[in-house]
């Protein structure tokens, strides 16, 4: 790509933000712009989140922190954040075709948080998203010392929730992330 003609972040977030009002209401841009000029390190974070395929949007104001939720709002699970298992013991415990990583590593290593159940749902609120895909979401130490994890999608105009071995991985199952601001 020419650096010249690239499309800077803000701008892109910008266009994303103006055109899907309702994810966002009563959220001012100008507000929004003007935390992330305070927070200049976010936009490296907010990069990486559109380089892999996230397209990132606000989606909430988050009262109890005072915090704008950036997330994942790409129709599909995102391309570049697929084929992972859910963690970094799973993937040492994977014996035959590990895959290139994990998703808790991938968060960590991004800066951004593993959606939860009811932050999916949320989302899921806003918009159709993972109608052919799935995204893990954060799994409760309890299923996890298990050696499960989990993930949703939306099928049937419904949002579901499902269990797979956390050491698993499918090219169509990927993560969202939350990044607060």
């Amino acid at each position: 790509m020419n650096l010249k003609t690239a499309i800077p972040i803000t701008e892109i977030l910008e266009m994303r933000f103006l055109n899907h009002m309702e994810r966002h209401k009563n959220i001012e841009w100008k507000d929004v712009k003007h935390r992330l000029e305070k927070n200049p390190g976010k936009y490296m974070i907010l990069s990486e989140m559109k380089t892999t395929g996230g397209e990132p949007d606000i989606i909430g104001f988050d009262d109890l922190t005072l915090e704008y939720l950036f997330c994942d709002c790409s129709p599909e699970s995102p391309k570049g954040r697929r084929s992972l298992c859910y963690d970094q013991e799973a993937l040492i415990n994977r014996k035959k075709n590990k895959p290139k990583g994990s998703v808790i590593d991938m968060v960590t290593t991004m800066g951004i948080e593993l959606l939860t159940e009811s932050q999916y749902r949320h989302l899921q609120d806003l918009g159709d998203f993972d109608l052919r895909s799935s995204s893990w979401i954060k799994t409760p130490a309890s299923i996890r010392d298990l050696g499960g994890a989990l993930f949703c999608d939306r099928r049937y105009d419904q949002v579901f929730m499902y269990h797979n071995g956390a050491d698993s991985y499918y090219d169509a199952r990927g993560f969202r992330g939350l990044l607060r601001i």
